[in-house]
């Protein structure tokens, strides 16, 4: 049986720099810009184009950090992609969360990488006190989609987080205040033992002072409060 050859990170990632390069366009650039999305080191490349690539390419954990390291935003998602969740270490993920630049890749690489690790619920503690601003969403990001994916964990567990999310609701910049939101919504559809606490929260966070957590609170409890959602979680009548 043929031996199977070695990669070569440092020259796969020319190919793959020169692959995204030939898909994007200054039309996507400008529509990503329209999204809030940091465009000064992107191709205009969709998701869409990248994930046959990731397949294509599948696990590799020397290959993605020399993704990484080419600072390329459709790269460094492409690198969340192909990662290897077993090899990633606590303090790569310390460094790669400080050189997020962008929302998209933030929750990119937090929700099909860092979600596969299990550093999970020390990451958001660590990252939520950072004063960083995508630092701190990336905190929130995680704990979103840790309410959505990680099925096997207790309810008990996200009761937790509610007093992070409640001393955060403050933080008036942009990309925080929508990750911390997010936090709150999808751990108070989590389940109904969730539910109510959520609930509770987003209304005395609609009631205060603070305008940022104000909007935080309506906008959450307007969600939880659906009947649609009332009736999924078995709560209405």
């Amino acid at each position: 049986m043929p031996k199977k050859h070695a990669r070569a990170p440092g020259l796969e990632t020319a190919a793959i720099l020169k692959e995204l390069r030939s898909l994007g366009s200054e039309a996507n650039r400008a529509g990503q810009a329209r999204f809030g999305i940091n465009t000064a080191r992107a191709y205009g490349v969709s998701i869409a184009n990248l994930r046959p690539i990731a397949r294509r390419l599948k696990r590799d954990h020397e290959l993605a950090a020399a993704l990484w390291a080419s600072g390329v935003h459709e790269a460094r998602i492409l690198a969340a992609f192909i990662d290897e969740p077993e090899k990633v270490t606590p303090d790569q993920m310390d460094a790669w969360v400080a050189e997020f630049d962008s929302w998209d890749l933030c929750d990119q690489v937090c929700g099909n990488l860092f979600d596969r690790t299990p550093f999970a619920e020390a990451k958001i503690r660590q990252w939520a006190k950072d004063e960083r601003e995508f630092v701190r969403r990336a905190a929130f990001a995680r704990m979103a989609m840790y309410a959505v994916h990680a099925k096997k964990i207790a309810d008990e567990r996200f009761l937790e987080f509610l007093p992070l999310i409640e001393r955060h609701a403050s933080d008036p910049r942009n990309f925080v205040k929508k990750a911390v939101n997010w936090a709150l919504r999808q751990i108070g559809k989590r389940s109904g033992e969730l539910h109510g606490p959520c609930l509770a929260l987003a209304e005395r966070l609609a009631l205060s002072e603070d305008r940022t957590a104000r909007w935080i609170g309506r906008d959450a409890a307007r969600e939880l409060a659906h009947p649609k959602q009332m009736t999924r979680l078995g709560l209405a009548g």
